[in-house]
């Protein structure tokens, strides 16, 4: 059945860390930082996105799949949780379970719009919610220059930016220096493996 989570045996042990925000909040600059920081800690894992979208497109690194490739991986049981946004398909590896269930941590970027299915999926999750001033999210996205000032803001009109619902979330503000947003996304991470050690 479509968009039905996947649940991995035994892992209820380690922490699913979901990562969301809005468009130029800078969530993909935080967790490569992040990433960086931890190379070579053998229990926090950041995962890899399946994406149908061309791997030269920009952003995040991830495994670029048509829709053929994604809807046979989608009924094989290769992701753990996938979703659609913005007319594309994401999906997060079902392999996740392996490092959740020695009892690792595993950062993932996601989506507000699907937490409930990381939530139906994992039975310990986190959500760090990175957030930045309307000003500040309105002048990252301009420089881009991929969408017009109008855009920009009917887009940050669009709804909060807080998460909704029942989750366990930190609110991470990267309006300011990249380094203080980095300190606190690593000072998060370091308090939930003092949890799951």
């Amino acid at each position: 059945m479509p968009h039905e989570p996947h649940p991995g045996a035994g892992a209820e042990h380690g922490i699913m860390v979901v990562v969301v925000g809005p468009s130029g909040a800078g969530k993909d600059t935080l967790m490569k930082l992040a990433a960086r920081h931890f190379t070579g800690r053998a229990e926090v894992h950041f995962t890899r996105r399946v994406i149908t979208r061309h791997r030269d497109a920009g952003g995040e690194d991830h495994l670029s799949v048509s829709l053929q490739g994604f809807a046979a991986m989608e009924q094989s049981g290769s992701f753990a949780v996938w979703w659609e946004a913005h007319g594309l398909k994401y999906g997060i590896p079902a392999e996740v379970s392996v490092a959740l269930s020695k009892g690792h941590i595993v950062v993932a970027n996601g989506s507000r719009s699907a937490l409930h299915r990381f939530q139906a999926a994992f039975p310990r999750l986190k959500v760090i919610n990175v957030t930045a001033r309307p000003d500040v999210l309105a002048g990252r996205l301009e420089a881009r220059g991929r969408e017009t000032h109008e855009d920009i803001m009917a887009r940050l009109a669009r709804g909060p930016l807080t998460v909704r619902g029942e989750y366990d979330v930190t609110d991470l503000d990267n309006s300011g220096s990249l380094e203080e947003a980095e300190q606190k996304m690593i000072e998060i991470l370091d308090g939930l493996l003092a949890e799951v050690q």
